[in-house]
């Protein structure tokens, strides 16, 4: 059997056996298969797509492309979050300590940006010292002690989407259905968990831009937990405007511990509980919805969300003291006339943050962690003529009069506003 056998196979919408996507992944993972190679299949993929067998197959083989996390030793029901991702979705930080603080071991393997959307790992990387590289005897020792982890995929961890996580970013290839399921369930069903809940984003600052493509994200990723006997659930959630007032990975992190600390803003809250709540619930720590948010909102405002927050970090390296990296340049928008904000496209700010150095144009680039947009107004708000619409946090004069016309463009006004439901729709296992 040659690559480009089956690479052509898959060119021609053919259904590729087990046999053909183990040799491949297998091929791919030692190196005798090439990257460009790799990027060709994934194209092809991203054209023909495939079918739930095929999905299946490639999420089993690239799970098993390395070593799996042994939940054994680990005390009470190991459960995970992920989010498909979006602009300003910074509730993984948040929800690891929460679930934990709520009675739950949460072993999260995060990944980076991929196209304009942040990255876990980028995020928690703006506190100074936080490790996002622990060796998988350092990320069981955390889970002992604290409950929660969170960081990146070791070498041995389902190495076979480690690399083509990062062809996915540089090669287009970034919203197809079946890379984006094999992705994220090689690396959470690779940890061992018990039960998963899965945000799918649909929207302008999304992969999945419209909710029939959610929809069939979700069920593509619900049947492949399903599959192989985990208890799964599918949050679909709005991600046209950006979740919060930040986005920038420093930024970012400030909002969360805005939230840890019992505040933050209203949609960032009500998300993060929502999709804890979904969690405890799933996982059968509480009966009901209803019990598992009166439980979250508890951790919120005594603090154990919190000080699990900072144990988590500090076991990870991390400083507790919250200073974090700060632009020179805090610029403020300044709203052209009195009205009400009827949208904030993502898109458009995931972009102009791209510019600004928050993200990664190419592979290898190194992020500016102290950029971005905060203090954004949100859409339904109203606004005077001349109030600041966000300020934007920069350090190159340049790149930000390159974003300032994208950003002025993202925030729509008017005289009317008709808001929409945060959650659309709950897909079950």
């Amino acid at each position: 059997m040659l690559p480009q056998w089956v690479i052509e196979r898959k060119r021609e919408g053919k259904e590729l056996s087990e046999k053909e996507i183990s040799f491949f992944i297998e091929g791919f993972t030692n190196g005798s298969i090439p990257d460009y190679q790799m990027s060709a299949l994934a194209m092809a993929i991203y054209f023909q797509g495939m079918t739930p067998a095929e999905t299946a197959a490639l999420t089993t083989e690239m799970m098993l492309s390395g070593e799996t996390i042994d939940p054994a030793s680990l005390p009470g029901i190991k459960a995970d979050k992920h989010s498909t991702g979006g602009i300003g979705d910074k509730t993984s930080v948040i929800i690891a300590p929460l679930a934990t603080a709520c009675g739950l071991t949460v072993p999260m393997i995060s990944g980076r940006g991929l196209g304009i959307t942040g990255g876990t790992l980028d995020k928690l990387e703006a506190i100074p010292g936080y490790r996002t590289d622990l060796t998988g005897e350092e990320f069981i020792q955390c889970l002992e002690t604290v409950g929660c982890g969170i960081t990146g995929q070791t070498a041995q961890l389902a190495p076979a989407d480690k690399k083509l996580y990062a062809l996915r970013d540089v090669t287009g290839t970034v919203p197809s259905i079946p890379l984006i399921t094999a992705s994220i369930m090689s690396k959470k069903l690779a940890e061992g968990l018990e039960s998963l809940v899965l945000d799918v984003k649909w929207g302008k600052g999304a992969f999945m831009k419209t909710k029939e493509q959610a929809r069939e994200l979700a069920e593509a990723m619900v049947a492949v937990g399903t599959h192989m006997e985990k208890k799964v659930r599918a949050v679909i959630t709005d991600m046209n405007a950006p979740l919060g007032r930040a986005v920038g990975n420093a930024l970012e992190v400030q909002e969360c511990l805005e939230v840890l600390n019992g505040g933050g803003p209203d949609d960032l809250r009500k998300l993060t509980v929502e999709l804890t709540a979904h969690m405890l619930e799933l996982s059968g720590v509480f009966p009901t919805l209803r019990e598992a948010k009166e439980k979250i909102f508890q951790c919120l405002e005594n603090g154990d969300a919190l000080r699990k927050f900072e144990a988590m970090v500090a076991a990870q390296g991390g400083s507790t003291e919250w200073k974090f990296a700060e632009a020179e340049i805090q610029e403020p928008l300044p709203a052209p006339a009195d009205g009400i904000v009827t949208a904030v496209d993502a898109e458009l700010i995931g972009k102009a943050c791209l510019m600004l150095g928050a993200g990664r144009q190419k592979t290898g680039d190194t992020i500016d962690h102290a950029v971005g947009i905060a203090q954004m107004k949100k859409p339904g708000e109203t606004v005077k003529q001349g109030e600041p619409f966000a300020v934007i946090f920069s350090n190159d004069r340049k790149k930000l009069d390159e974003a300032l016309p994208m950003i002025g463009n993202a925030f729509k006004m008017g005289e009317n506003y008709e808001s929409v439901p945060l959650i659309t729709e709950v897909i079950e296992g």
